[in-house]
């Protein structure tokens, strides 16, 4: 019983990160958007389960059981997972298929949080929830699978000794890097806010309406990766008790690193610390960490949440002014490049077995994959969904706020939600 206790209790952690994910999305949206931003995380979470538990199980799969291979030079590869569609792989006396499962669920549920985020304010609930259904059942699968199932990004240590293979105890490739993705390709495909870039593409200012719920947001996020990274070491790597243990710290330590470097950062470049841009670092601390966490000593955990602060403020700077896409929530700097900073510290920091080298190698060809895999689908299925059901709102339902165009209602009844049109005349 010890042994589902752990992994059961961390997991049930998770869902306190989609809580603080939704939280700050909606944060840093405008009140006119409030209710449609917190629905549409809440949407695609509901979608997200389904689709998994329809589709994208059988292609997780789970490590140990029935899988789709193919070999090259004399190499098996695995590429997929040999599940049954609605689960059916899944019985009630595999304790660890059903653990497993549990987790999928949730850690699927985060993913396609950030895809949301970068399609704030201006993206349809129902092209959300079409684009999440592709997302859950297909995209998030097969990274689940390639690096958490036994695929071949987990082989390349056995197969090719490249250290112990793609290390990611945490998600911050399959979770993070995924999403991130995704929500670059949405904010390339829906375009800017109307007003968020001048006639000569300078970016202008659209701050959240709530700085309090993003900085609440941040905090419990806390717990949910904490959940989702402890787990994960157990269900996938075998941690013991003490690795655990050495995840929450280091895990508390990497958000606490990257929240003061990036308010700093802000502090320095632009005179005053910048709320968004510090709660930004927070989380960008726990998105970096969460691959090697179990695995890393304390001044390692520091190092990578430090990076993830600084790097954060200017991913973010370069997306909006070298890039031209519109991110409201920082989504894809926090998560995607988060993530793939991540993946890479993980090869650099983590040593599991001193006696093998090449583990760098192994998680930069985890990043080149996922870029490989990720992009080129998320926009071909993305543009597809465009044709039929159009993914961007109207101008008219844009200047009006989601909340009453698409919901009929506003967050804030009681309050003024269009000050910055009063401010104009």
């Amino acid at each position: 019983m010890s042994e589902i206790a752990l992994p059961l209790f961390l997991s049930l952690l998770i869902p306190l990160a989609l809580v603080g994910m939704a939280l700050i999305n909606t944060g840093l949206s405008r009140s006119r958007n409030a209710a449609h931003s917190v629905l549409s995380s809440l949407c695609a979470a509901a979608v997200a389960v389904l689709a998994f538990v329809v589709v994208g199980s059988a292609i997780s799969g789970v490590a140990g059981q029935p899988a789709h291979t193919i070999q090259i030079a004399g190499k098996d590869w695995g590429w997929s997972g040999g599940g049954q569609l609605f689960s059916h792989s899944f019985r009630a006396s595999d304790t660890h298929g059903l653990l497993t499962l549990i987790f999928q669920l949730f850690a699927v549920s985060m993913a396609v949080q950030i895809p949301v985020a970068s399609g704030a304010e201006r993206w349809r609930l129902t092209a959300t929830c079409l684009s999440t259904a592709f997302l859950a059942a297909l995209l998030f699968p097969y990274a689940d699978y390639w690096i958490w199932g036994g695929g071949f990004l987990s082989q390349l240590g056995s197969s090719y000794g490249l250290g112990s293979g793609a290390i990611d105890a945490g998600g911050a490739g399959v979770v993070q890097v995924t999403g991130g993705l995704t929500a670059l390709v949405m904010a390339w495909l829906l375009g800017p806010r109307q007003g968020k870039f001048t006639a000569d593409g300078i970016p202008t200012a659209m701050p959240g309406h709530n700085a309090v719920i993003v900085l609440a947001g941040s905090l419990m996020a806390l717990l949910g990766w904490i959940g989702l990274t402890s787990a994960g070491a157990v269900l996938y790597y075998n941690a013991d008790s003490g690795q655990v243990l050495a995840a929450v710290i280091n895990i508390v330590v990497a958000a606490s690193g990257g929240t003061i470097s990036a308010l700093l950062t802000t502090r320095t470049r632009f005179g005053k610390p910048d709320a968004s841009l510090t709660a930004n670092g927070w989380v960008c601390g726990l998105v970096a960490v969460s691959a090697g966490a179990p695995f890393l000593k304390i001044p390692e955990a520091l190092m990578i949440g430090l990076a993830a602060g600084v790097i954060v403020v200017f991913a973010i700077e370069v997306v909006e002014l070298r890039m031209h896409v519109d991110d409201p929530a920082g989504a894809i700097s926090v998560h995607g490049v988060g993530g793939i900073w991540g993946l890479l510290a993980a090869g650099m920091f983590v040593d599991r077995d001193a006696a093998v080298s090449g583990q760098f190698l192994a998680q930069l060809i985890a990043v080149g994959t996922l870029l490989g895999f990720v992009i080129p689908l998320a926009y071909s299925a993305n543009y597809l969904i465009n044709r039929f059901v159009p993914q961007r709102v109207d101008a008219a339902g844009e200047r009006q706020g989601m909340d009453l165009y698409e919901l009929g209602a506003g967050a804030y009844p009681e309050f003024v939600t269009h000050r910055e049109d009063f401010l104009r005349r």
